[in-house]
């Protein structure tokens, strides 16, 4: 009887659930703890690795900027300037240096994220625009979550494999420039330095263009639509050309568009403004200040017949000449197609017919004794003809003449003394005859006409050594003789912005 009873209790008691299930319960909650632990080591090491993979493309791709060595340089910064580390994976726990990642150069990315790497990969410093970053894979134990799987009864959890990836890429913002631009000589890097004329000849006639050829920038996209030529309807691009400032605003120059056509008259008008001849679009801006001519404009030429302003019946001075030309483009002989010069041009002979006895002094012939030295970082124009016309400013700044001529840069008994005579608006700055061109790799980019995207190689400051057009040719030539006086986009030969207007700022960003 008792033995029945005892069993009936035994079989209704319910106390030992609880135990049963807290048990039960326990394995899963340790097993749930283990993985929490492990996956969240897993995510901050994942983390860690890829802040320091963004960190390290960043530091990569700010030095690509197209010269020689830039990935040399963007190799060293990586190297040198990022440092991080990482807390849980195995070995280490300092990131820095090459031995923790891979660098992969592309020239360009495809147009969708979904679509792989590497059919861009260059390792051409001069077309690597994009660095690929993949962090050595770091081994991380999945300790706990190993245990929990050994007690159950499998083998365990191998250790996972940790890295991280990252694309970055650099392009360049320029502002408030002028809307010209054309092809760079082969090798231009180590050819094309300051003081060397450059010879630009309109592109165009459906041929793919070559070293020397010239066109227009679509500034459409970034006009400034608060600047000076906003209102200025079927002329716009002669004002943009003229104008002095606020042209611009800002555009990205990884992928610009070309403007068709050669636009011969309206803007060779436009250029020449600078050398105070306003005629065709610009003929009623001469005393308009936002188109106001350099402080130097010497020339050669003067209106037939006597007058101001010189306005398409223009002959030449007979007692003054232009800056002139380097001494082998006259005899052919500069190399390559003739567009790019090396420097060397008839110095004494310009200062010979311009500048002889200018001050009223027997200096001699060809002598610059009278003008004041170049100083500061304009020393680097020595014996250029931009420094030439730097002198002549300051010369006639310290008022070589007694009064009514205290302005003059040239004896005033010749046919023109320097200093602009048809227009009444305040001259510019020296800068006023310096345009900012985009300097394109039309070997590697195909230019035909309206071209999109493409790639600026580097931006070179101009500076106007003669009007555009007014060569005596008939019909007039549509060509453009400079000097190159800086890149503005380097900094060194003249700076970073070089004084000569316009604003460039390296834009480095992540892309993956």
């Amino acid at each position: 009887m008792q033995t029945s009873i005892f069993i009936k209790r035994f079989l209704g008691e319910e106390c030992g659930t609880v135990a049963i299930l807290w048990g039960t319960s326990l394995v899963a909650f340790l097993g749930f703890l283990a993985i929490t632990l492990d996956v969240g080591r897993l995510n901050a090491t994942h983390a860690e690795l890829q802040a320091f993979a963004d960190n390290v493309a960043l530091a990569a791709a700010g030095e690509l900027d197209g010269r020689n060595d830039a990935i040399t340089r963007s190799q060293n910064a990586a190297a040198n300037m990022i440092s991080d580390s990482q807390t849980f994976a195995a070995g280490t726990g300092t990131l820095s240096g090459a031995t923790d990642y891979t660098l992969t150069y592309h020239s360009a990315l495809p147009a969708s994220d979904l679509t792989p790497l590497g059919a861009d990969i260059t390792t051409d410093p001069n077309e690597a625009k994009f660095v690929q970053v993949v962090v050595t894979p770091k081994s991380l134990s999945m300790s706990l979550a190993s245990g929990l799987d050994k007690m159950l009864g499998g083998k365990g959890i191998t250790a996972a494999q940790v890295s991280a990836e990252a694309v970055a890429g650099f392009t360049q913002a320029a502002c408030d420039i002028s809307p010209l631009m054309f092809c760079l000589p082969s090798n231009w890097e180590s050819t094309l330095d300051i003081g060397d004329q450059i010879l630009l000849r309109s592109g165009g006639n459906g041929a793919d263009w070559g070293p020397g050829n010239f066109g227009f920038i679509d500034l459409s996209a970034f006009e400034d639509s608060s600047g000076v030529c906003a209102d200025e309807g079927g002329n716009k691009l002669a004002c943009l050309i003229a104008a002095q400032s606020q042209i611009t605003q800002c555009v990205l120059t990884n992928g610009i568009s070309t403007e068709p056509g050669q636009k011969v008259g309206i803007t060779n008008a436009a250029f020449n403004v600078r050398f105070d001849i306003y005629r065709a679009v610009l003929n009623g801006e001469k005393n308009n200040p936002d188109f106001a001519p350099a402080p130097n404009v010497i020339k050669g030429i003067k209106k037939n017949g006597g007058g101001a302003c010189i306005q398409g019946n223009e002959e030449l001075t007979g007692d003054t000449i232009a800056l002139g030309r380097d001494l082998c483009m006259g005899t052919q002989t500069c190399g390559g197609n003739n567009r790019f010069g090396d420097g060397t041009w008839d110095r004494a002979g310009y200062l010979n017919k311009n500048h002889d006895l200018a001050d009223g002094t027997a200096d001699g012939i060809g002598s610059d004794a009278h003008l004041p030295a170049l100083s500061g970082t304009n020393t680097q124009y020595a014996g250029t003809r931009f420094g030439m016309y730097l002198r002549e400013i300051a010369y006639g700044d310290s008022n070589p003449y007694a009064p009514p001529n205290a302005s003059a840069i040239l004896n005033p008994a010749l046919s023109e003394t320097g200093r602009p005579i048809c227009s009444n608006a305040t001259p510019g700055g020296p800068e006023r005859r310096v345009i900012t061109a985009a300097g394109i790799d039309c070997a590697k980019t195909k230019i035909s006409g309206a071209t999109t995207g493409v790639p600026v190689t580097k931006f070179v400051n101009v500076f106007l050594t003669e009007p555009v057009g007014d060569d005596g040719a008939s019909p007039p030539s549509f060509d453009i003789h400079g000097e190159v006086v800086g890149f503005p986009d380097i900094l060194g030969a003249g700076g970073a912005s070089g004084g000569f207007g316009g604003i460039f700022r390296d834009v480095v960003q992540l892309y993956r």
